[in-house]
């Protein structure tokens, strides 16, 4: 393989790809954590609500309920933090793929065509993970279609 495609390969696809699971995973983990402290500020002062509510206005404690419902159901639904996860572990699983490259290591050593190798390799880990993907999010729509 020319140099010249590889560099392009490199810059085109490899960096993009790895900045693009990076980003993703680092709003993900974001997204998860406000959800998950919102539920648990919500959960832990909704007892205090209901307590504190005077007689004949629910409406008050209906609200955090609300919100509660809301949160939790989105931490499930949009999978927050098995995207984070996904998304970290593929950033990572390409840039030990980069480093691996570099040293010539993990099978590497014994290839020809390295580059080639690498480009196979980067592009199987990019399928898997969107296979990967699919049958997650596919699966969670099944589940919720069936109820």
């Amino acid at each position: 393989m020319k140099s010249e495609l590889f560099d392009s390969y490199l810059e085109e696809r490899y960096e993009s790809q790895v900045h693009w699971y990076e980003s993703r995973s680092g709003r993900y983990k974001s997204y998860y954590h406000i959800f998950q402290w919102l539920a648990i500020i919500l959960s832990s002062t909704l007892p205090a609500v209901i307590v504190l509510t005077p007689e004949g206005e629910n409406l008050i404690s209906v609200i955090p309920s609300i919100f509660l419902a809301i949160v939790t159901s989105a931490l499930k639904s949009f999978k927050l933090q098995e995207n984070w996860v996904s998304y970290r572990t593929i950033a990572e699983t390409l840039k030990k793929e980069k480093h691996y490259f570099d040293a010539e290591a993990n099978g590497y050593a014994a290839v020809e065509n390295k580059e080639q190798f690498f480009i196979e390799r980067v592009e199987t880990l990019i399928s898997r993970e969107n296979t990967m993907w699919l049958e997650t999010h596919s699966k969670s729509e099944e589940r919720r279609n069936s109820q």
